[in-house]
């Protein structure tokens, strides 16, 4: 399949890289607006390349394309690539207003085209084994969901708060993990490096299903940590998502206590832990092969448009809570 890759940031060239490892593909341009950069991608990577996306589009007529550009570009240059043709994946956010991210989903369902979103979090090898094991029933009833996603301040970013840059991640797992809604959200943020939007937030999610979702998220920690625990009836789900390693902790219910005030009381109690043994892979190339296999026809997995309009649906929400001092209803 021929391919192109529109934005040569960070993620961009990760885009490249992973593409021209790929069997079957055919990296036929890559485009960025920096002369500069274009230039030394093309010496890296041997790939033709374009300061203009629709240059791109008209001459090397790829029949995918990825679009990692700022968010504020999103819709427009993804909605190209729709109209001439291309499936497209989009990294996250899927737009940069809900009206936006609609008429995309709108637009590649009227093309007949594939429209991903770049929620990579999905492709990792611990997230998918913890799916498997939720939807087996293995934890019982889930009680709640809390995300953890820290780091130092990333300089690559400026235009978007710490909000749609990273708590779209933890939505859109969240959601997926539970197979619920969110039917309100309440949020608490701060902005203390970050020159226009938060670089701190706090968050607290309702399911329908009566799951509790919480979100810690932030730009302002020295070290990365991205965690994530399930808890529930028969214990406690944790995965670390930088190493993609999956652990269970059982819950052993307490014995009856030996003195006659506290004999009716039951709990829980530490039970055994278990590492799951996971092959792993890089979470990037197993999202862009499945999209890839998607825009074939194939039965590949992807994040949806649809996915993806949510999880910014949800993000938007935070930061309207968080602005207001009040819960928001989801529709």
């Amino acid at each position: 399949m021929r391919v192109a890759v529109i934005g040569g940031g960070a993620m961009g060239r990760n885009h490249l890289r992973v593409f021209r490892e790929l069997g079957d593909v055919d990296v036929v341009g890559l485009c960025d607006t920096d002369e500069a950069t274009a230039g030394r991608l093309s010496a890296l990577h041997g790939v033709p390349t374009y300061r203009d996306h629709r240059e791109l589009l008209a001459e090397a007529r790829p029949e995918a394309v990825t679009v990692a550009v700022p968010t504020g570009l999103h819709h427009q240059v993804a909605a190209d690539a729709l109209r001439a043709g291309c499936h497209v994946l989009v990294e996250k956010p899927i737009a940069s207003t809900v009206e936006a991210a609609e008429r995309l989903v709108r637009l590649a369902a009227e093309e007949g085209r594939v429209l991903a979103v770049g929620h990579i979090e999905r492709f990792n090898a611990a997230l998918i084994e913890l799916k498997r094991r939720l939807d087996g029933g293995e934890l019982g009833s889930t009680y709640q969901i809390h995300a953890r996603r820290l780091g130092p301040f990333p300089h690559r970013i400026r235009d978007v708060g710490v909000v749609i840059d990273l708590a779209t991640h933890d939505l859109d797992i969240m959601r997926h993990l539970s197979g619920s809604e969110p039917v309100r959200v309440f949020a608490e943020a701060n902005r203390h490096i970050h020159t226009s939007n938060e670089d701190l937030v706090c968050g607290q999610l309702r399911f329908q299903n009566g799951m509790l979702g919480l979100l810690e998220i932030n730009w302002l920690t020295p070290t990365k940590i991205r965690e994530l625990t399930v808890t529930g009836q028969r214990g406690m789900f944790q995965v670390d998502q930088l190493t993609q390693d999956l652990y269970f902790y059982e819950n052993r219910e307490a014995s009856a206590a030996s003195w006659d005030s506290i004999s009716v009381l039951r709990g829980v109690n530490e039970g055994a832990m278990t590492r799951f043994a996971l092959e792993k892979s890089e979470p990037l190339q197993v999202e862009l092969a499945g999209f890839l296999s998607a825009a074939a026809g194939g039965p590949g997995q992807i994040v949806s448009g649809q996915d993806g309009l949510r999880a910014l649906e949800l993000a938007l929400a935070m930061i309207r809570s968080a602005e207001t001092n009040q819960v928001v209803v989801m529709p």
